[in-house]
């Protein structure tokens, strides 16, 4: 009798076993089949939990489940998006012609699509100024601070406390102590890239500070991956910088740093100021629970210059893939020449496709890269997808030391992207980054003439070189792309 019940426990416990299995396995897969738009990544995973039973559901519901926007859209979810209101008309995309040559009326069908993805107005009467390097964007971005009365914003990912850095935390201070409402954001992660950290300095200058999702903390440990990539410093709600600059004496290259760093960084004044300071007042809502309002934050704004202008936010939040889905338009409507320059080009398989067809239709386009960046294994992953692009006509040109940070993009002489990401990854899926488009046939050419400095002394990367390298690099390389994802 016993073992008579012995036996029938154990036919129990196999039949809930098998049983806990199948549901597991059926849960697993129907979530990949109405979650995963990619039908090759559904296909596979729904393969793995079925053929691998328990250990297939368990692995796809750690590894396979987009926990990154997931946690995002949680921890934002509630947060009020503030909108000023307009002292100014928008930009209709129909209206565009009328404001630029002839050779780029068609970019108006851009205007539409990018008005669709962001839901911003394009804004006119903006002036955009680029900077070269901390030697010309640190001064004017202190000037600013200095001359400022009312208000100071700033969000950074990297602010190091050196000569650079504490030179801003004292203008910062001494802006405070002048009643002027300061108040800086840095991302968690940026904060640890100098010891001792920032935070002490600007605490004893009396800055209102914080840290946007500390990493290594229990309540983060979901969205450690999520960081605040954007550069945003404005004063007074009137005017503006962003780019892709930190604030670090690396950028400085007249104090000769011992690793100097390149970069490009942009003052903006006009009505699209209004813009950046919406996206630093929403980061500050959601970090501090503060919220700014006002004339203090939001004055007025007047015409400052011809540019149209308007800000592309991009997250894993509610903005998800809003950048990627500019750069794909862009690429589709080019028709003359397109100009990437980029540290770091780790593209999906979607903006490749994009780059191809647009060489493909004849369009000119220059992709300009660093010869040698800070982390040399994204070198190598970015290495192994050139001949995808190559192949198909377009040129690939890498510039000499020191390492160029700098992020722009250029369409048929009339359209431009800049800000704050880049063409991986962790820009495309993981960080909160803002950049700015900007339509004007003036500030393009100018910006071409610069890219044109740069491409002049850089070196071309040739299919037959990238397909001649040693067996061990090829493998190197090609190893290093598999972690394209995590890069």
């Amino acid at each position: 009798m016993t073992m008579a019940v012995g036996y029938l426990m154990h036919d129990v416990w196999n039949i809930a076993a098998i049983g806990l299995g199948l549901l597991l396995s059926a849960l697993a897969a129907g979530h990949a089949v109405l979650n995963k738009r990619d039908s090759r990544a559904a296909i596979a995973w729904v393969g793995f939990i079925w053929f691998v039973p328990v250990v297939g559901a368990l692995l796809y519901f750690i590894f396979g489940v987009n926990r990154i926007r997931h946690t995002a859209a949680l921890l934002r979810r509630n947060l009020e998006r503030y909108r000023a209101q307009a002292t100014q008309p928008e930009c209709l995309p129909e209206e565009l012609p009328r404001h630029l040559p002839d050779h780029g009326a068609h970019l108006q069908m851009l205007a539409r699509v990018v008005g669709g993805v962001v839901e911003r107005p394009l804004l006119p009467g903006n002036r955009i100024d680029p900077l070269l390097n901390g030697d010309e964007a640190y001064p004017a971005m202190l000037e600013a601070i200095q001359h400022a009365r009312r208000s100071v914003s700033l969000v950074t990912y990297i602010f190091d406390r050196d000569d650079v850095g504490m030179a801003f935390v004292r203008a910062l201070g001494e802006a405070g102590r002048r009643g002027v409402e300061v108040r800086v954001l840095i991302d968690g992660t940026g904060t640890r890239y100098s010891w001792p950290s920032i935070l002490r300095a600007l605490q004893g200058e009396g800055v209102k500070h914080a840290r946007f999702l500390p990493p290594f903390t229990m309540g983060h440990l979901m969205s450690m991956n999520m960081r605040t990539h954007r550069k945003i410093l404005v004063a007074d709600g009137q005017v503006g910088f962003t780019g892709g600059m930190n604030i670090r004496a690396a950028h400085s290259l007249q104090r000769r740093p011992r690793r100097p760093v390149q970069d490009i960084h942009f003052k903006v004044t006009g009505p699209v100021v209004t813009q950046l300071q919406e996206v630093f007042t929403d980061d500050w809502l959601f970090t501090t629970g503060e919220a700014l309002r006002g004339d203090a934050w939001f004055p007025e704004t007047e015409n400052a210059g011809p540019v149209l202008a308007r800000g592309v936010t991009d997250g894993p939040d509610e903005h998800f893939e809003k950048f990627l889905w500019t750069l794909l338009g862009a690429l589709s409507i080019a028709r003359h020449s397109v100009q990437i320059m980029t540290p770091y080009f780790l593209p999906d398989p979607a903006v490749i496709s994009a780059l191809n067809l647009a060489s493909m239709r004849g369009v000119r386009v220059d992709i300009l890269l660093p010869s040698r960046i800070d982390w040399p294994f994204v070198l190598w992953a970015s290495r192994a997808m050139w001949p995808q692009v190559l192949q198909h006509g377009c040129r690939i040109w890498l510039s000499p030391p020191p390492f160029d940070h700098s992020k722009l993009m250029l369409v048929d002489g009339c359209w431009v992207l800049l800000g704050s990401a880049n063409w991986d990854a962790r820009s495309l899926r993981l960080n909160f980054e803002f950049n700015l488009e900007c339509y004007n046939a003036e500030l393009a050419q100018r910006l071409d003439q610069w890219f044109e400095t740069k491409r002049i002394v850089a070196r071309p990367v040739t299919l037959e070189e990238i397909d001649g390298r040693s067996l061990p690099s090829r493998l190197r390389d090609g190893i290093a792309r598999l972690l394209t994802p995590y890069l």
